[in-house]
């Protein structure tokens, strides 16, 4: 495989792990309205179960895409300034993820758990 054939490649990988993320975010919040048009009536707090429902398929999606652009970074283009610009996303994202995090679950992610009450 000569350079230009992997390079071909890895742009390609990176373009099906993009749509992975962007397919992941769409369908979790397809699920998660679903969930919600049926089971309004049953849960306590139906519009919270949605919120995490959604936050979740964006947390989810997001991994995707950062590790598409690490694809495309390093294996198609790598320079310093796409490094740079790369280091930017992922930043961008990761604190994305940090306060979606915060907003499901109401703490940090590096946080421990609160114990379990024991039914």
């Amino acid at each position: 495989m000569d350079d230009g054939t992997f390079k071909d490649a890895m742009e390609l990988v990176g373009k099906v792990v993009d749509v992975l993320g962007v397919a992941t975010i769409v369908l979790g919040i397809a699920i998660a309205t679903g969930l919600l048009l049926a089971r309004s009536h049953r849960t306590d707090d139906p519009l919270r179960r949605y919120r995490q429902g959604v936050g979740r398929a964006i947390l989810l999606g997001l991994e995707f895409l950062v590790a598409a652009d690490i694809i495309r970074t390093v294996a198609v283009e790598p320079s310093f300034t796409n490094a740079g610009i790369l280091a930017l996303v992922v930043l961008i994202r990761t604190f994305l993820s940090f306060t979606l995090e915060l907003e499901l679950t109401g703490r940090w992610p590096w946080q421990a758990r609160p114990p379990q009450a024991s039914s």
